[in-house]
């Protein structure tokens, strides 16, 4: 009797033949230290971002790649990857830090993607020369909260890095208790900070402040070039950007914790997510941050502090703007114009949130009077704006299901006679208001308790509901069915007792 063949074994998927290259290695050794990655024992898959995959122009089997594992842990590399630690300086609290650097992160290499050249690095990946009193890991509670607010931010429209994926090891790190180490793979166009721009010119390195400026200017703001005053240029191109990402955090509710100059993209991308959150109980005192004691990046500070990191940014240019008083003249008005970039972004977004469509004198009034009403009653930010979307307009109509969230419903209904007035000023139809108020007010943001329920379960062995969780963050204006809606559902008592430092 013949024996059955046995079947032909599957090759193994291959990530398409990627063409590895490192453009900020071209910018000389006083820019980086060159270093591999301080392998982990034994690692394995946490989560993955299909999404953030599909940007990068992978397959969706993308990680069962030989070597893609041990690639993306750190313990290997494949051809043509360059690993390096990047230097900085930067301001931290408002205090000049000195120098600083990738502590805990390695630039991969760049690669062509179907939405232009992308950077990957690795947070977690050990120690480097700018680790200072670290030990250059990520744990494992940090990397799923930096993975999931990533492409959290993604899904409500805000410039981000992303996050392709989480690797874990049983490897001991110490933090407030022994943690387990893990590795996030961060992505983004680049990974350049204000505090780059600061090293150079606090150590009066003009040259390689130039060449840093050049580079950005040719890689990512071309149309600078051609400007009278090109580095002039770049300072208000930045300064437009943040302006805008500041209008964004602020309308999602959204604080970062440490905007240090450190951790401010020169893209206006919101980066190094560590004790962000996004606002419960609407709070502009909120301090996400436990230890931010002097409130310094409270959530209601966040657009003045970019505005003075944005000054930070323009002393350390100030030696390509011109000589002496003519560069300070140079950089004021375009730092004076942050004002009113922001002030026109924000007024936009939360014209959005209430539905107008039209502009009229009165509106700021109507805005900060329901914020006002909000921060009296401690409504919730996310479950006030989306229920708003309900409003009828209809004479002597309850509106219960917003007006419950509001301790003294007297103001509130006085606020609400005014609102319902604006709106018939308008001719605003209930239906298509509410259809375009549901698409900018979310149903669901990364909220401390839902990254925490996430947490628990991973460091329990399982990790399926960090994919549950993202799946519902990456499309956070949809309606959910049971049982997810309970991801858009009020926080639990004990959320309040979550706290998160710099360590998270």
């Amino acid at each position: 009797m013949t024996a059955a063949l046995a079947p032909a074994p599957h090759p193994a998927p291959s990530v398409p033949r990627l063409e590895w290259r490192n453009r900020f290695a071209t910018l000389g050794d006083s820019f980086f230290t060159r270093l591999p990655a301080q392998p982990m024992p034994d690692p394995h898959w946490v989560a993955r971002s299909d999404d953030c995959a599909r940007l990068l122009g992978l397959p969706a089997d993308w990680w069962q790649a030989e070597d893609a594992l041990a690639v993306f842990s750190g313990n290997a590399v494949w051809p043509g990857m360059q690993t390096l630690a990047t230097v900085y300086s930067g301001h931290q609290f408002g205090v000049w830090a000195g120098q600083l650097g990738d502590g805990r992160a390695l630039l991969l290499g760049e690669i062509d993607t179907p939405n232009g050249p992308m950077e990957l690095q690795l947070k977690g990946a050990g120690l480097t020369p700018y680790s200072r009193m670290g030990d250059g890991r990520a744990v494992l509670r940090s990397s799923i909260r930096e993975f999931l607010c990533s492409e959290a931010m993604q899904g409500l429209g805000i410039p981000t890095t992303r996050a392709l994926a989480i690797t874990g090891s049983a490897l001991p790190v110490r933090r407030e208790t022994i943690e387990t180490a893990a590795v996030v793979t961060r992505v983004a166009p680049s990974f350049i900070r204000f505090g780059h721009f600061e090293h150079f010119s606090y150590r009066n390195q003009h040259a390689g402040l130039k060449t840093l400026a050049d580079f950005v200017i040719d890689n990512h703001y071309p149309e600078c070039r051609d400007a009278p005053q090109p580095y002039v240029a770049l300072l208000a191109a930045v300064t437009r950007r943040t302006a805008e990402l500041m209008a964004q955090w602020q309308a999602v509710g959204f604080s970062h914790g440490v905007m240090n100059t450190d951790n401010m993209s020169m893209l206006g991308l919101t980066i190094d997510y560590g004790p962000f959150g996004f606002l419960d109980a609407y709070d502009p005192g909120y301090i996400c941050n436990h230890s931010d004691d002097q409130g310094r990046y409270a959530y209601g500070r966040q657009p003045g502090v970019a505005h003075w990191n944005l000054y930070a940014l323009a002393q350390a240019l100030l030696p390509l703007l011109g000589e002496g008083d003519a560069a300070s003249e140079a950089a004021l008005p375009v730092l004076e114009s942050y004002k009113s970039a922001y002030v026109e972004a924000i007024s936009a977004r939360m014209a959005a949130k209430l539905g107008l469509a039209t502009v009229e004198a009165d509106d700021k009034r109507l805005v900060d009077g329901l914020l006002d009403r909000m921060a009296a009653d401690r409504s919730d930010f996310t479950i006030s704006f989306r229920r708003l979307g309900q409003f009828d307009t209809s004479p002597g109509a309850a509106n219960d299901a917003v007006r419950d969230l509001f301790i003294d419903r007297e103001a509130f209904d006085a606020w609400a006679s005014d609102y319902a007035d604006r709106l018939r000023r308008e001719a605003s139809v209930d239906a298509e208001r509410r259809e375009r108020m549901d698409r900018v007010n979310p149903n669901v943001v990364l909220r401390n308790h839902l990254a925490e329920i996430a947490i628990r379960e991973a460091q329990a062995g399982d990790f399926s509901e960090i994919a549950r969780l993202l799946k519902v963050l990456q499309r956070p204006y949809d309606l959910l069915d049971a049982p997810a809606a309970q991801y858009a559902a009020f926080p639990p008592d004990w959320a309040q007792t979550i706290e998160v430092s710099c360590s998270s």
